[in-house]
């Protein structure tokens, strides 16, 4: 009786399991497709939806229809199949196709790397979560993985599967909230996003966060990237001098540009990341400048916004070339003796559907109440600093641009927004901290956290605050209770050497307080 009862149990559980699959809201589907031991046989069922019949590449095997389902099963002895092992199926056009079936392959993600990921510091979690290039057991494919705890089903989709949920759902990765998948055959540039079924039954469709290459606008997929290591460097010799060099004490000349105005070609058409470098750097030896800060060339969708509402936080903006056309940009000004600076903007992000707003169905990224997770000026979100995964996120980002890419330093822009709940707030819009004060104590912890690993990871890269008010501290030490920036933007430099200067010069001695304050405060 006790076997029985087990047995029936187990039946109920395979059948509500199966039909959870072909509803496209299991979060684990290789619990039943795949191969699958059973007294000394297998079972191996596939998921193709369109199929009008399925084979086994080593055996010839039929794959055998489960009722009128796109489900298909077969079971035989274990010796007949290869624990990798290929599919063939025809389409409903007609066509043939063979592949490496996704659901043979062992979870590829380590244990460690979630752990780690999970506690807030795992400062390279972009080499783990997104989309990369790689073989498992010979065999090359790419490995998918997205963070999207609340998310009760993810799969990938893109034209490889005719952008169809049911195709490639992921499993997900216990309690981490990570999901997975490793899908054999797709190559560099394929196209795709993550399609996500919210607790609540919605489907909704997300580019990857940890994206490092995107289409051009007003296309958003994401692309998978070319491995950053295919890049050859010519650099070595600045590397080695920035990593001993004292910024402190050797003057710089910033040269900001943004590179959608800075130049275009004869139609008005933007110029690709290797002419800009020629043109660039020849303009700025010419005029003297030792550095070049870029307005943010992190991915973004509005190019009103000029950067600042960023959607691709790994990823080059598509707009003038490719992630290694960027890489060639940073390396033809190395070996110029210009640095480059990045403008970079981690105190918000837009609300576009296929970014990260509500990611999961939740607020995953931003606060939940809009008192502290929404800039009514900007109409954008706020990142929830205190979340571990989020500031990870934000930091493996800085990490990112400061390793595979040489950046030089980065300028965190709008500091202040970040600083304060009350930011441009009427008093009945805000939530105070729990002492019950106007500071962001979180957002001020992930700054302290920011400086302090991106200048032990990166000796002699400096990290800017755009920071507009009298928060004290921005440039001190952590240690020695400040924020850690290396220096803080002298935001009323212009506007005081303006006032000034327009005074009439016989008076100007009597305002000299306009140009020492900025330096004195």
């Amino acid at each position: 009786m006790l076997h029985t009862d087990t047995g029936k149990t187990s039946l109920m559980e395979l059948s509500s399991g199966i039909q959870r699959l072909l509803e496209c809201r299991h979060h684990d589907p290789f619990s039943l497709l795949g191969k699958h031991h059973y007294a000394g046989e297998v079972l191996i069922r596939a998921l193709i939806p369109g199929a009008a019949w399925v084979r086994i590449a080593e055996n010839g095997a039929s794959l055998q229809r489960m009722g009128n389902t796109d489900l298909f099963a077969w079971h035989g002895p274990s010796s007949q199949v290869p624990d990798r092992y290929r599919l063939i199926w025809r389409d409903s056009d007609g066509a043939e196709h063979v592949s490496y079936d996704p659901y043979c392959f062992p979870p590829q993600l380590e244990e460690f790397d979630l752990h780690l990921f999970g506690e807030g510091r795992h400062w390279h979690i972009y080499r783990v979560l997104g989309a990369h290039r790689l073989q498992v057991e010979g065999i090359p494919g790419v490995r998918f993985a997205v963070w999207a705890p609340s998310a009760e089903r993810v799969s990938v989709v893109g034209d490889f599967n005719n952008w169809d949920g049911r195709c490639h759902p992921m499993r997900v990765r216990g309690n981490s909230g990570v999901w997975e998948l490793f899908i054999p055959g797709l190559g560099v540039g394929q196209t795709f996003k993550y399609e996500i079924r919210t607790r609540q039954g919605d489907i909704i469709l997300k580019t990857d966060p940890y994206g490092q290459n995107f289409e051009l606008r007003p296309a958003n997929a994401s692309c998978v990237p070319t491995p950053p290591e295919a890049y050859q460097w010519q650099d070595s010799g600045w590397m080695a001098e920035r990593e001993q060099h004292d910024w402190q004490h050797s003057p710089m000349s910033v040269y900001e540009v943004h590179l959608g105005s800075w130049r275009r070609d004869e139609h008005g058409n933007f110029i690709n990341y290797r002419q800009l470098a020629k043109e660039l750097v020849d303009h700025v030896k010419q005029t003297g400048f030792t550095h070049i800060e870029l307005l943010p060339v992190t991915e973004h969708p509005l190019d009103a916004s000029w950067g600042y509402q960023t959607t691709g936080y790994f990823a080059p903006t598509s707009r003038f070339g490719s992630p290694d056309d960027f890489r060639y940009f940073v390396d033809h000004c190395h070996q110029n003796g210009i640095g480059i600076l990045l403008d970079w903007a981690p105190a918000h992000f837009p609300k576009d559907a296929h970014g990260l707003a509500n990611f999961d169905g939740t607020a995953l990224y931003e606060h939940e109440d809009p008192r502290r997770g929404e800039h009514h000026d900007w109409g954008t979100l706020i990142y929830n600093y205190g979340r571990n995964e989020v500031k990870n996120f934000l930091i493996s980002s800085a990490i990112y641009w400061l390793e595979e890419f040489h950046i030089d330093g980065l300028r965190v822009d709008a500091v202040a927004s970040m600083l304060y709940h009350d930011y441009s707030r009427p008093a009945s819009e805000w939530i105070p901290n729990i002492y019950g004060g106007r500071e962001n104590l979180e957002a001020a912890a992930f700054l302290r956290e920011l400086n302090t690993i991106t200048h032990a990871e990166h000796p002699g890269s400096v990290m800017i605050a755009e920071e507009s008010t009298a928060w004290p501290g921005v440039s001190r030490p952590v240690d020695g209770g400040g924020l850690g920036f290396s220096m803080k933007w002298n935001m009323g430099w212009m506007h005081d050497s303006l006032r000034y200067m327009s005074h009439d010069p016989i008076h100007r001695k009597y305002h000299h307080n306009d140009l020492t304050f900025g330096l004195l405060y």
